[in-house]
């Protein structure tokens, strides 16, 4: 197969929800940070923390960012790594696991994030630049009461003449 072929079907298959329910030994957990070399550490509902590898189909492929939900199946041979990516959610299959109530209450975000998934407003998926900084600008008072002043002043001295 070849390298478009193979992103293609990887592609479809993460993008295409089959709304599958994890099977008994599968859990679901929040990618914490990505430690490099295709591994990324995890948390559980339980607050265990663990390192889990990205399958070579996914690599180059999918990309997984803080904050994400992925379905995992555990490694039994696994020192350090003890599980391996079965799939990653997106909000569909999180709205589908919790219709199905299989989505831990750990991972609940509220009604914020019930509200977002409802209503289809996703700012997650916004690209914000983190390589500027963020600068507020706030009028002053002074401006406009400077403006004022100044029409005051040439009022005044037209009067004079």
């Amino acid at each position: 197969m070849s390298k478009v072929n193979k992103r293609k079907h990887v592609m479809n298959e993460a993008l295409w929800d089959d709304y599958e329910l994890p099977k008994e030994n599968q859990s679901v957990v929040r990618v914490l940070k990505s430690k490099g070399n295709n591994l990324h550490e995890v948390c559980t509902p339980n607050g265990e923390e663990y390192l889990v590898s990205m399958p070579t189909k996914f690599r180059k492929n999918i990309w997984v960012k803080r904050g994400d939900y992925i379905l995992v199946e555990p490694i039994l041979e696994g020192d350090k790594v003890k599980a391996e990516i079965v799939k990653i959610m997106n909000k569909d299959s999180i709205k589908y696991y919790k219709e199905n109530s299989l989505w831990p209450k750990e991972f609940d975000d509220g009604k914020k994030e019930e509200n977002r998934i409802n209503n289809g407003d996703d700012d997650d998926d916004l690209f914000v630049n983190t390589n500027r900084k963020n600068i507020n600008v706030y009028e002053s008072d002074s401006e406009s009461s400077d403006d004022s002043d100044s029409n005051s002043d040439s009022e005044g001295g037209s009067s004079n003449k």
